[in-house]
C-alpha cells in the first residue's frame, strides 16, 4: 500500500481522535497521490492482520467508477478513499455489498444533518436527485478461498468553480447540500468509517437482507417509472425495490424482472442518467 505522506499524516490523526476506540479496527494510510485507490489496494491486497486497511488519496490520477467511466477528484475539494473488507473463509460471493455499502454512506451524511439523502441503485448516493457520492466495489479471491472486497467510495465536498463535471447538471457537492461549510475530510472520513464498520459487520452476520428495509426508506426511484439500460439495450417498468439480494425488481409489461448489478444504469423514463 502507498505510504501515508507528510501532508497525510495531520489528517490520519484528526481521524484516528475521531474514531475514538473504533480506531484501533483500521489501518489508515493518506497520500497525495496515487492512479486508483481501487487499483492501489487490488494490485498489493494487505495481509490479513484483523485490520481493516483504508487507503486515502487527495488525487487520484487514473480514479474509476462503475462500467469503466473515470471518477474525477480534487485535493480539498473531494474526499476518495478505499478499504478492504474481508469475509471467512467459504463465504459465498456477497450479493448487495454496494447497496450496503451504499447505505453507511447515507447514514454518515444524515448525522452530519444533510438532507434529501437517497439511494440509487446499486451504487449512489444522491441528495435530492442530485448524485453527491459514488461507490465501486471489486472482489479478490484469496489463496485461503476467503473473499476480499475492495470497497471504492468519491465523495464531493466543495467542486471548484472550473471543474469540468461530465454530466455537471446532476452532479452536487457537500457544501452544497449543507448551505454550509462541509466538515473538514478527516471528519467526514471518521463519520463513514465508523457506519461502514458498523453496518458491514451485519452484512457479514445476516447479508443484505438485514439491510433492505433502511435500503428502501432511501430508496430515490421507489414506485416511480423507470428505465434500465445496458449496453446493447433497454427495459422499462416501475421500480418495486430490491430483494434480499440486492437484485432490482422492475415490474414491466411482462411481469416482473430481476436485475442485477453490473451492467446496467437506472434512468427516469424520458430523462437524462440521474
Amino acid at each position: 500500500m502507498s505510504a501515508t505522506s507528510t501532508s497525510g499524516s495531520a489528517n490520519l490523526a484528526q481521524a484516528i481522535s475521531r474514531l475514538g476506540p473504533l480506531a484501533t479496527r483500521f489501518a489508515l494510510a493518506w497520500t497525495d497521490a496515487c492512479t486508483s485507490t481501487n487499483s492501489v489496494l487490488m494490485e498489493r491486497m494487505p495481509a490479513d492482520d484483523g485490520t481493516v486497511h483504508v487507503l486515502v488519496a487527495d488525487r487520484q490520477t487514473a480514479g474509476r467508477g462503475r462500467r469503466g467511466r473515470q471518477w474525477q477528484s480534487w485535493p480539498e475539494g473531494s474526499l476518495t478513499f478505499s478499504l478492504a473488507w474481508r469475509f471467512a473463509a467459504s463465504t459465498p460471493a456477497p450479493a448487495g455489498l454496494s447497496l450496503a455499502a451504499g447505505l453507511a454512506v447515507a447514514r454518515a451524511l444524515e448525522r452530519i444533518g444533510v438532507p434529501g439523502v437517497q439511494l440509487k441503485w446499486p451504487n449512489d448516493v444522491l441528495v435530492n436527485g442530485e448524485k453527491l457520492v459514488g461507490i465501486l466495489v471489486e472482489l479478490q479471491p484469496a489463496r485461503d478461498r476467503s473473499l476480499a472486497a475492495v470497497i471504492g467510495i468519491g465523495i464531493n465536498l466543495s467542486l471548484p468553480p472550473d471543474a469540468h463535471v461530465e454530466h455537471h447538471a446532476g452532479v452536487t457537492d457537500l457544501a452544497r447540500a449543507l448551505e454550509s461549510t462541509p466538515p473538514s475530510r478527516p471528519a467526514l472520513l471518521a463519520y463513514v468509517l465508523a457506519e461502514l464498520h458498523l453496518l458491514l459487520d451485519t452484512y457479514s452476520v445476516a447479508g443484505f437482507a438485514a439491510l433492505k428495509n433502511a435500503w428502501e426508506q432511501r430508496n430515490a426511484f421507489a414506485d416511480l417509472p423507470v428505465r434500465i439500460s445496458s449496453d446493447h439495450e433497454s427495459t422499462d417498468g416501475t421500480c418495486l425495490g430490491v430483494d434480499d439480494d440486492g437484485a432490482l425488481l422492475l415490474d414491466t409489461a411482462s411481469g416482473v424482472q430481476r436485475i442485477l448489478a453490473g451492467d446496467v444504469s437506472l434512468r427516469p423514463l424520458g430523462g437524462e442518467t440521474a
